[in-house]
């Protein structure tokens, strides 16, 4: 199971509805969207019809099935995580982000052994990582700071789905995770020893859109971005509701979505002009995290990027 699936498994259908006016070049902005409490506030703003008809939102299971729509044209967009964006982009689909939905902040896990008490120890040892997704991305950066390289260790490529029995058969000594995995794994022993909040602002969900849709549907994906924010707002300033609603939409507890919102971080206007500005963090940080990729054989080429954020599509405001 990829990250983006952990909320639950199902997804209404029907998600395209009427609401904030807007223009629309050949046909609405076809966009990708699956399970995670970032993109919620595009759930709520269907919710309540603030998402215009020039916006159809095209429902997957995972991000895989967005980035097979979007490598395959049938969608212009779709919300991903960054290093999801990198991955397309070194395969020669130039993409541009237009708004940054969550920043992980202890939502991503690193869970050890209790014998294992500093990341040094990791050196040697059994790690259970999804290579693949953003849990791959993870244990470069718990490398990193470790002062470890991918040949000082076992890696151990399944999906976070199975890590827990991995754990219980005693295949691995340390998991790179998250919720509800990470939890499963701690009830049976296991300790964290390291999460997302210790690298900040580096793991990003973002609102992705084709070169060729930010500059043929820009009318569209402005109604995007606004039905962001203002699903962005209820979900801030209604949380009881907004909780409900999404506990209802998952088919999943109401403490879990709180949980959920606990380790991340949902910037908000003023956040997302910072970090789209030209030569700003997104950019710095993809730039860094590309090479970082492109090093470790995750991606076949290291993508050169002209222009990958662009605030433009932001509003002037959010009342």
């Amino acid at each position: 199971m990829q990250r983006r699936e952990f909320l639950g498994l199902s997804i209404a259908a029907g998600l395209s509805a009427a609401g904030l006016p807007g223009c629309s070049d050949s046909g609405p902005l076809r966009f990708g969207i699956h399970p995670w409490i970032g993109y919620e506030p595009l759930y709520l703003a269907q919710d309540f019809n603030w998402l215009p008809e020039t916006v159809v939102l095209r429902p997957a299971t995972s991000a895989r099935g967005s980035m097979e729509g979007l490598a395959s044209g049938a969608l212009d967009g779709a919300a991903l995580t960054l290093d999801e964006t990198i991955r397309l982009w070194s395969r020669g689909l130039e993409l541009i982000v237009v708004a940054v939905t969550d920043v992980s902040a202890g939502a991503d896990v690193l869970m050890v052994r209790p014998s294992i008490t500093e990341l040094t120890d990791l050196k040697g040892q059994r790690i259970a990582v999804e290579l693949d997704g953003v849990s791959g991305i993870m244990l470069l950066k718990i490398l990193e700071a470790a002062g470890l390289g991918l040949n000082d260790i076992t890696t151990v490529d399944l999906p976070v789905s199975e890590h827990a029995a991995a754990w219980s058969r005693g295949d691995v000594d340390a998991s790179v995770c998250y919720e509800p995995t990470a939890s499963g794994i701690e009830n049976a022993g296991g300790v964290r020893l390291f999460d997302s909040s210790d690298i900040p602002e580096t793991i990003f969900d973002v609102l992705v859109v084709t070169r060729e849709t930010a500059d043929r549907k820009r009318g569209a994906v402005r109604d995007l971005v606004n039905a962001h924010f203002a699903g962005l707002r209820h979900l801030v300033r209604s949380m009881h509701d907004s909780v409900y609603r999404v506990a209802d939409r998952q088919g999943i507890a109401a403490d879990e979505v709180r949980a959920a919102l606990a380790t991340v971080m949902l910037p908000d206007l003023a956040a997302n002009q910072r970090y789209l500005a030209a030569s700003g963090p997104l950019e710095t940080i993809a730039r860094s995290l590309s090479r970082l990729m492109f090093s470790q054989g995750m991606i076949a080429s290291d993508p050169v990027f002209q222009r990958l954020s662009d605030p433009s599509f932001l509003p002037g405001r959010v009342s």
